[in-house]
């Protein structure tokens, strides 16, 4: 076993129980004591919290504020953590989470049942290219630094901007900086797959109210249109998921009616033309040619 494997084994170990000798951990990893007294430097000098109690039942331990209170938490508390962090792992992709996960799994009872739910997403080769980018504006978040990059707009256009970064934001399935632009002296959101040439700077700021922006954009809700369209079965728990069954009705034997909101720009065409054939946009007669507009669009790139 490699020794940072065995160091957090060890930690894992002593989450799960108060005191362990010194010979229980040489005996357990087939190692010499002294070794196990240098991992215990080692696990000391980079700050995890072990204590060594001396005398006949001694050995060492783990600071008890290092570790959750394990009565405020049945398993099956426990279990729903994990598997909510279990999620967060793949979308984060992220060291600090999966330390968590190893720090709870420890305090679950070896006998509770397997947990039954399990999330899976798709391991996007983008996804891990994105990992730095996220992993520095949270540092520069943390430590109040001002942050300098290239951003390519939808349409292409490539500016440079100073930001102070406050917070950042998962969304479906795309990660957003938000904070406030020193170019545009304003407070503005930055898709993280947009940014290039990511810098934090030395330089750190004094934060500003950011918690009003977030009221703002807690009350901001894009501008709506409620439209109705013919859907096939094959797409109908698409709907259910975003609108809810009372979204659908019965239209024909093959066709369901569903009546949604979109948003009335290209993004609600965007959500549209995924279905393909089968959806059919039928009301209100205005959008429709709106829609019919964008899909001709698309048609003439490849005419």
């Amino acid at each position: 076993m490699e020794k940072v494997e065995r160091l957090i084994s060890i930690i894992m170990i002593l989450l799960k129980k108060d005191v362990v000798s010194t010979k229980e951990f040489a005996q357990l990893f087939n190692v010499t004591k002294r070794t196990i007294l240098r991992d215990m430097e080692t696990l000391s000098l980079s700050n995890i919290p072990i204590y060594s109690v001396n005398g006949v039942h001694g050995g060492y331990g783990i600071m008890d504020e290092y570790k959750v209170d394990k009565r405020l938490l049945s398993s099956s508390d426990l279990e729903n953590i994990l598997t909510a962090l279990g999620g967060l792992e793949q979308i984060l992709l992220s060291e600090e989470v999966e330390v968590t996960i190893k720090k709870i799994e420890a305090m679950v009872s070896p006998l509770s049942p397997k947990s039954s739910i399990q999330l899976s997403f798709y391991d996007w080769e983008g996804r891990s290219e994105i990992r730095q980018t996220l992993k520095m504006c949270q540092e520069a978040i943390l430590a109040r630094r001002l942050i300098s990059f290239d951003y390519i707009d939808k349409n292409g256009v490539n500016t440079n901007r100073m930001v102070e970064p406050y917070q950042l934001h998962f969304s479906e399935t795309s990660w957003y900086l938000k904070g406030y632009c020193l170019h545009r002296m304003r407070y503005r959101t930055f898709k993280l797959s947009r940014i290039e040439h990511l810098h934090v700077d030395e330089k750190t700021f004094n934060p500003r109210d950011y918690s009003l922006e977030q009221e703002h954009d807690t009350s901001y809700q894009p501008e709506l249109v409620a439209i109705r369209a013919l859907i096939s079965p094959s797409i109908k728990d698409h709907f259910i998921e975003r609108y809810g069954r009372k979204s659908i009705e019965n239209h024909s034997s093959d066709l369901f009616l569903a009546t949604i909101q979109v948003p009335q720009n290209s993004i609600g065409f965007q959500f549209l033309a995924r279905f393909g054939t089968n959806l059919e946009v039928v009301e209100p007669k205005s959008y429709v040619e709106e829609f019919r507009n964008y899909l001709l669009e698309m048609v003439n790139k490849y005419s």
